[in-house]
């Protein structure tokens, strides 16, 4: 049940994404409640497979590989409407690519990827249940605030014309929060499996 949510998420990202490119603009008022909902599932899939005793390293791969899909499909997509800079996707992209090489490994092995942080440091912001249901409401946050404004030059030009600004303002820095968690959530995944290679022979 737990992998079908989160399969599920991936197919509601796809529905978000017909709206945001073909949808009109009475439509696309529902960007950010769908946005939401697709984010909010990440919560639901992890609650289900605690609850029927369904947690298994493939689940927890494919949650993050669910994780991957969506943030790195939106923010190419938010970039490719000129609503963000193109650097935000290239970020994401990259730490996710470099944890995920590395998480590749302790999938290897059969454990789970958040069971691979040792350090408390590591454990608190890479696996603890805080720091991931912050980092994923800040990014929900984010993609939401962003979509919904992209009716409103159509929907109401006045209003947009007035509030472009400070609603531009409030996009960029929500953005640069995101990508600074993503930066500090991702260094302590690199230094651990740097720290744990064993020392070169001399």
């Amino acid at each position: 049940m737990a992998n079908l949510i989160t399969f599920g998420r991936c197919v509601l990202l796809f529905v978000l994404l017909l709206i945001v490119y073909w949808g009109s603009p009475g439509l696309q008022l529902l960007n950010a409640p769908l946005v939401l909902l697709v984010i909010a599932l990440d919560g639901v899939d992890g609650w289900v497979a605690r609850r029927r005793n369904e947690e298994s390293v493939f689940g927890a791969t494919f949650d993050i590989a669910a994780d991957r899909i969506v943030e790195n499909v939106l923010w190419v997509v938010l970039a490719h409407l000129g609503l963000i800079g193109v650097w935000v996707p290239l970020l994401f992209i990259v730490r996710g690519n470099l944890v995920d090489a590395i998480r590749s490994k302790g999938a290897s092995e059969g454990t789970a990827a958040f069971d691979m942080m040792k350090t408390p440091v590591g454990r608190f912001l890479v696996a603890g249940r805080f720091m991931r249901a912050f980092y994923a409401v800040v990014k929900a946050v984010t993609f939401a605030w962003v979509l919904l404004w992209q009716p409103f030059p159509a929907l109401a030009p006045d209003c947009w014309a007035a509030w472009a600004g400070p609603i531009q303002a409030v996009s960029l820095a929500l953005v640069i929060v995101s990508a600074a968690l993503c930066v500090i959530r991702g260094l302590p995944v690199v230094l651990e499996f740097l720290g744990s290679r064993p020392a070169a022979q001399t």
